[in-house]
């Protein structure tokens, strides 16, 4: 600030300040005896033309403004003076009102006097500003204090002095903290303590303005209050710095609001950002303290956590303890906030604050204070206890906690905490809603995918499974083991486009549905088209239906290979799906030329398979596309990471899947799911497996069964001898009776007995029900009964009958 210049102070002395104003000098008989410059330039006279003749030459009359100038004048005249409003006569003859004070010289009637004069508008502007500053003194709603150079408070307005509550002889000369209690500056980039930003501005000259101060005044030491304060420098007119001005506007209220707003955003923000209820509980726990409570308490009705819909349990529900947190400094020496334990059973007593709430249905604040009852643990004194209710039903409840530096809760805050606690009660709800639909989720995907994989010998196994949809944990894709007779094994993995439920649901029809045709040991590409027959029929039902979800079937890949550990043959065919892969036992790393198909349901289109010679020991891998294709990487670059995993031959099949997954799926599939199956194959050895070419002849009867036996014997399988000798029989018998060519006899010593019967003929031998006159017919029957498992398979030159026994 500059120094005041003597037009600038002027206006502080007032216009009719006598070495401004237009003054005369007046003897007894009020003759003008003096005459100044500015008395000259207001009436047009000149010293000469003026003295020694009456004042009453100036003046014509009283002013119609005069009750207006006695209020604007100042009441501090004395008793010898007067004020008056006039009009004055210029000498060019136009008339000047003015206001005019006249004193006596002497202090009594008789004496010369003097006489100020103004013109009346510019002294009606200066007591204007006069009236300005006594309203700020006195009646205006900022707090004023003028602090010297050392801090010290040498003047108050009215509003200041009502926050100290004493006389201001009281506490002039004493600092800013030592005035107010606790206080602190809540205005980042400030200080902390009010003095050193006082002592900024005096030091700098820079003014502060919108500062927040929060401290609790002398006239109400229970509560905090929040100013909002500016500070600027004082100068004399010399420029010297005389101290520093505070104006102080109390916007406690008006923060209050603020905060609560604020708080309210921050929950939308904050709480329900999960489908997890003890997270939610969590979360509106970190929302609240410290800015709402000291300590807050969830509790959620027993039932709640796994999914269950509350149940009616009268005004005693059975509570559950989730969460317990407790503010700085009530959490200990540490000053951290700090949880205390859960989930455990909490229950209250009747005429608690959390028992009345729970009964009312509506939030319940007890004061312990107003109440002169002891405070709660950790020297909480205010409890606020707030039901959790969501669409009509009680979820559980909150209860906040203040201690004794804070201040009890009202019922604005209480609206606050019905707020809160609706949210926190739908985001838990929610969540309760979704516990229960992944439990049931997960149990269809349990029911839907292989929850153990059949014990055989063809070949070693892993598997891995990630739904898109991590949080339901199913989606569309599925891999299958199937085992088949003959030792072999069917292998599969397919994917229906989509993940979710209803991808889920249509995965574990198709999934069902090749496990059927598998066991009715089709080859790969005739059930593929099977498959694309009964999916297409599936469709065509949807869309006459018309009914939402008629292009669920569409757009299903599958794969399916069969390995045969005798031949070490593997035969695979697939329909809009990625070939397999096989690596070698050297670390060869090929895709199988399998021959593309269209997806199932497309029809119209054949399905090729292909067929390949496997070494022991081969790894065989069949996996979705969603593992190796996302939108971020092309079939082939996924592809060739995955040749890098699999052509590590020193590690295990889980090992390996692991490592897929952590190198194609770091961060879980992004948009499909991704399903990986790993087959390692091993081959019977020819001490397990034998073979004999039979005449079709009835004499080849005999020799089948004293071939058997003797083998039985060789292997150590006598106690199988009788039910083998009788199955060798029959099924020889029959296919001598009925079908064409020579008949070739197979016996594969496995974790069961496997007895098998070829021959070139293509009808398919049934059960029935002989009558007791009938002379045959018998004989399939009694085969069925003795064994574990029975079936035919088409071959292209003819069937086979097989039979599965136990091993003793």
């Amino acid at each position: 600030m500059n120094a005041w210049s003597e037009a600038e102070s002027i206006d502080f002395r007032g216009p009719l300040d006598v070495t401004s104003a237009a003054t005369a000098l007046l003897d007894s008989d009020n003759m003008v005896i003096g005459w100044s410059e500015a008395a000259e330039e207001l009436f047009g006279y000149e010293p000469h033309e003026i003295l020694g003749r009456r004042v009453d030459t100036l003046m014509v009359g009283r002013s119609t403004h005069e009750h207006a100038l006695i209020e604007l004048l100042d009441r501090s005249v004395g008793p010898t003076c007067r004020n008056e409003a006039r009009i004055a006569r210029h000498r060019d003859g136009h008339q000047v009102e003015v206001a005019t004070t006249i004193c006596s010289l002497a202090g009594r009637d008789g004496s010369p006097q003097i006489m100020v004069a103004v013109p009346l508008e510019p002294l009606r502007s200066w007591e204007a500003h006069q009236a300005m500053l006594r309203g700020l003194a006195t009646q205006s709603p900022i707090g004023l204090g003028i602090y010297d150079t050392e801090l010290r408070l040498t003047w108050a307005n009215a509003k200041y002095q009502s926050e100290i509550d004493r006389k201001f002889s009281e506490y002039a000369g004493k600092r800013v903290n030592e005035l107010y209690n606790g206080g602190e500056v809540l205005t980042e980039g400030y200080p902390r303590a009010l003095e050193d930003v006082m002592r900024g501005v005096i030091e700098t000259g820079e003014p502060v303005f919108g500062l927040l101060y929060q401290a609790r005044p002398p006239a109400d030491p229970d509560h905090d209050h929040v100013w909002s304060c500016a500070y600027y420098q004082l100068r004399d007119p010399d420029g010297h710095v005389l101290g520093v001005c505070e104006d102080a506007l109390d916007i406690t209220e008006r923060y209050r609001a603020q905060q609560r707003l604020a708080l309210t955003v921050r929950a939308g923000v904050r709480i329900g950002t999960t489908l997890d209820m003890i997270t939610t509980a969590r979360e509106i726990a970190e929302v609240v303290i410290p800015a709402f409570a000291d300590s807050v308490t969830v509790d959620l009705v027993e039932g709640v956590l796994e999914g269950e819909e509350p149940r009616p349990q009268g005004e005693s529900p059975s509570l559950v303890r989730v969460v317990e947190r407790v503010g700085s400094p009530y959490a200990g020496a540490d000053g951290e906030d700090a949880p205390t334990g859960g989930p455990f059973r909490v229950a209250y007593e009747p005429g608690s604050p959390q028992q009345a709430a729970l009964s009312s249905r509506k939030a319940v604040i007890i004061d312990r204070r107003s109440e002169s009852a002891p405070p709660e643990r950790n020297g909480m004194h205010s409890t606020l206890a707030v039901p959790l209710r969501a669409r009509g039903t009680t979820m559980g409840l909150v209860t906040f906690r203040r201690g004794e530096s804070s201040a009890p809760f009202d019922h604005d805050e209480m609206s606050l905490s019905n707020e809160l606690a609706t949210r926190t009660a739908l985001s838990i709800d929610n969540a309760r809603r979704y516990t229960r639909e992944r439990a049931s989720a997960l149990t269809l995907q349990r029911n839907l995918l292989p929850r153990g994989l059949p014990e055989q010998s063809a070949v070693e196994v892993a598997h891995r499974y990630l739904p898109a949809d991590i949080g339901l944990g199913v989606g569309g894709d599925w891999f299958d083991v199937i085992a088949l007779s003959g030792t072999r094994v069917g292998l599969v993995v397919g994917d229906v486009v989509g993940h979710g439920m209803n991808a889920a649901a249509t995965m574990g029809r198709l999934r069902t549905t090749v496990r059927a045709l598998a066991r009715l040991d089709l080859s790969p590409d005739e059930l593929l088209s099977r498959m694309d027959d009964l999916v297409l029929q599936g469709v065509e039902e949807q869309e006459a239906g018309a009914g939402p979800g008629a292009d669920e079937g569409l757009g299903v890949a599958c794969l399916y290979a069969v390995y045969d550990p005798v031949s070490r043959v593997c035969t695979a065919a697939r329909a809009g799906h990625p070939p397999a892969a096989v690596v070698d036992p050297d670390g060869t790393f090929n895709l199988l030329e399998i021959p593309p198909g269209p997806p199932l349901g497309v029809g119209g289109l054949p399905f090729e398979s292909m067929e390949i010679s496997l070494p022991e020991g081969s790894l065989l891998a069949l996996f979705t596309g969603g593992l190796v294709q996302d939108r971020d990487r092309d079939l082939d670059t996924g592809v060739e990471k995955l040749k890098d995993v699999l052509s590590d031959r020193a590690s295990t099949l889980e090992e390996l899947c692991d490592r897929a997954l952590a190198e194609l799926q770091p961060n879980g599939p992004a948009t499909d799911d991704a399903a990986l199956l790993l087959a390692r194959t091993h081959e019977l050895g020819v001490d397990q497996v034998i073979g004999w070419e039979l005449e079709a002849e009835p004499s080849a009867v005999s020799r089948a069964r004293t071939l058997a036996l003797e083998q039985l014997a060789e292997w150590g399988l006598d106690e199988l001898a009788f039910t083998t000798e009788l199955v060798v029989s029959e099924l020889v018998t029959n296919a001598v009776r009925h079908a064409s060519g020579p008949v070739y006899l197979r016996l594969i010593r496995d974790r069961s007995l496997h007895c098998e019967v070829s021959d070139k003929g293509h009808t398919s031998p049934n059960l029935r029900h002989s009558a007791t006159d009938d002379e045959g017919g018998r004989g399939l029957f009694i085969v069925a009964q003795i064994v574990q498992r029975w079936g035919t398979r088409y071959t292209a030159s003819g069937k086979t009958i097989w039979t599965e026994q136990a091993l003793p």
